[in-house]
């Protein structure tokens, strides 16, 4: 069947040019060296560092960051390809040997983060003060927090190169699988991205199907997958116990730069307005006339005659709102689309979903995405080259503090949607088509606030149940999903037998443990910062941009504050909560 988006694969010669580019083992090799050149420089001086030191430890810190650019540059290009086709024998041949290689040469670099963390305290505060070393300030902060969890060398080094057998090799077993799987719907077979695409089908028993067909496919496949989700959430409890983190979120809390405390008060904020959620799949369920509105009914389009959107229309609108925003924001989308930093087809093999890779500093950003020609794809667009404006103004940052914290991470993506959503109102004003796209933003922000908690909430009892049980069996795990479903969605959506097997296609929670309540975090910060971007207009934008130049050179907190923005007041998640209420209020009100 043809789509619009055929053909849309991106251009990687930006980073090499093949797998047999010859400049991706030279970059490797020169890593190499001059990572061993560092160790036999630097080795035993760190340590001794005195207040007098910020020159020298500046050099050390600009060597050290050229050569791990250039070693992760090879490392990047290898995922990506791996991510376009992963069923191709030589891709996973690179994404091996490139990790490979890259734990090899980070030996030589463990030993630096060792020392500076034994550094004197009042050695440390002479050389943060010291504008010599203002641009890895933060990066230096930073490092230290981590102090009380790290291991000795020769157990770091173990650790780190125990990974590529280990949670890695998971990683890679999971995103193959579900690379490879198909599912059955109406005697077709199809990917996990086009099966997922006819839950937003108008016809219901279409919906019916294909929520059946994944529900099938994910249950025959449930031995191997409950074994990688036993797996790693064990590798993650084992480093957890290891490094000595008070609670499993510890790290990812740490990472983040943000206190347990505001994470619990984020997540008790959004749960105590799960009636938000139950309320408005009751409208959905009067507006379309059903009797019970079942789990697969949850996207089902408002209106039949919802306007089609091919690739170039969605170029067109995702184009627009950027131009709008500011010259600048527009002429960066523009590169993705005339340089083809976007990958768009649907192929064999490719990884499901979208994501937007940052790839190194001195390249550019790439996107991976599956364009299945629906008016949601727009938003994913959106969503994806938010991600790369952030990435592409944050790589002045250099290559250790380009890249955000989670929190801050879904800033310029949700942000991004908010810009399309808006001109979509403005391209199709009848109040049919502005309560079918309202109901459609309605439904993406609850997936980005209540349901990612809901995911987080089942997370960690996945994680309790792990470590007071053992090895959980697949209707366990199950059972948990459903419960956590459950409290989120009351009696307002029916939730058939079959969902409860949809938790095993997540990939965060084998890639990125506790990920998913960035997202919640992400599209609460960006109501507020649209409702200052509606109130302020031209003049909040240099600030936004600004914000998102930053990268992680500062801290969340101290980066937001400036757009009047204290993500440390527990009240301030109430702000969004209360827009997307607003926002159900007005659905409620064109509808009658």
């Amino acid at each position: 069947m043809f789509n619009s988006a055929d053909g849309l694969a991106w251009d990687l010669n930006d980073l090499y040019v093949g797998l047999d580019d010859a400049r991706l083992q030279q970059d490797l090799n020169t890593a190499r060296a001059e990572a061993e050149a560092f160790e036999k420089t630097y080795r035993g001086r760190i340590v001794t560092l005195t207040a007098g030191s910020a020159e020298f430890l500046n050099q050390a810190l600009r060597a050290q960051e050229t050569l791990c650019e250039r070693m992760d540059k090879a490392a990047v290009y290898a995922m990506l390809v791996h991510a376009a086709r992963s069923d191709v024998p030589a891709h996973g041949a690179l994404l091996s040997m490139t990790r490979e290689q890259r734990t090899d040469i980070n030996k030589h670099l463990i030993f630096f983060d060792l020392e500076w963390i034994k550094t004197p305290d009042d050695v440390v505060k002479a050389l943060l003060a010291n504008p010599v070393l203002a641009r890895y300030r933060h990066f230096l902060e930073q490092k230290l927090l981590w102090k009380p969890y790290f291991l000795n060398e020769g157990e770091e080094k173990i650790l780190d190169e125990k990974n590529l057998t280990g949670k890695a090799a998971f990683q890679r077993l999971f995103e193959e699988t579900m690379s490879s799987l198909k599912y059955e719907f109406k005697g077709q077979m199809l990917s996990q991205q086009e099966i997922l695409s006819h839950l937003y089908d108008e016809d219901r028993e279409s919906r019916r199907v294909a929520a059946l067909g994944l529900s099938k496919g994910l249950e025959a496949n449930s031995r191997l997958l409950t074994y990688v989700f036993n797996m790693a959430v064990h590798d993650h409890q084992s480093d957890c116990r290891l490094r000595k983190y008070p609670s499993v979120m510890f790290a990812r809390n740490l990472s983040n730069e943000i206190s347990a405390d505001v994470v619990e008060a984020l997540m008790s904020a959004v749960e105590q307005n799960y009636g938000l959620v139950q309320r408005y799949y009751r409208l959905k369920k009067k507006i379309l006339n059903l009797d019970k509105l079942y789990d697969y009914d949850r996207y089902a389009p408002i209106f039949a005659d919802q306007p089609a959107c091919n690739w170039l229309t969605a170029r067109s609108i995702v184009q627009e709102s950027y131009d709008s925003l500011s010259p600048e924001a527009g002429g960066i989308i523009r590169q993705f689309f005339e340089k083809r930093w976007i990958d768009a087809e649907l192929r064999e093999g490719k990884r499901g979903g979208a994501f937007a890779s940052s790839t190194v500093p001195s390249v550019h950003p790439y996107i991976l995405m599956n364009f299945t020609e629906r008016i949601r794809d727009v938003m994913t667009l959106a969503h994806e080259l938010g991600h790369g404006l952030h990435q592409y103004l944050a790589r002045r940052q250099g290559y250790f503090q380009s890249d955000t914290p989670l929190t801050t991470a879904e800033t310029a993506s949700v942000f991004g949607e908010m810009l399309v959503f808006r001109r979509l109102q403005h391209r199709y004003p009848s109040p049919k088509l502005r309560l079918a796209m309202l109901c459609g933003k309605i439904e993406d922000a609850f997936a980005t606030v209540f349901r990612q908690v809901s995911l987080t909430r089942f997370e960690q009892r996945l994680h309790q149940a792990r470590q007071e049980k053992g090895e959980l069996s697949p209707d366990a795990i199950s059972a948990m999903w459903m419960d956590a479903n459950r409290r989120m969605f009351g009696d307002a959506v029916e939730i058939t037998p079959g969902y409860g097997w949809w938790w095993s296609y997540i990939g965060h929670f084998i890639r990125s443990p506790f990920y998913c309540y960035a997202y919640a975090f992400g599209e609460l910060l960006v109501l507020a910062l649209f409702q200052k971007y509606n109130q302020e207009g031209a003049a909040f934008v240099p600030k936004y941009l600004e914000l998102l130049a930053s990268g992680s050179k500062e801290s969340p907190a101290k980066l937001l504050a400036p757009l009047g923005i204290n993500v440390n007041d527990p009240g301030f998640w109430g702000l969004g909560l209360k827009l997307l209420e607003g926002m159900v209020a007005e659905a409620e009100s064109l509808a009658r």
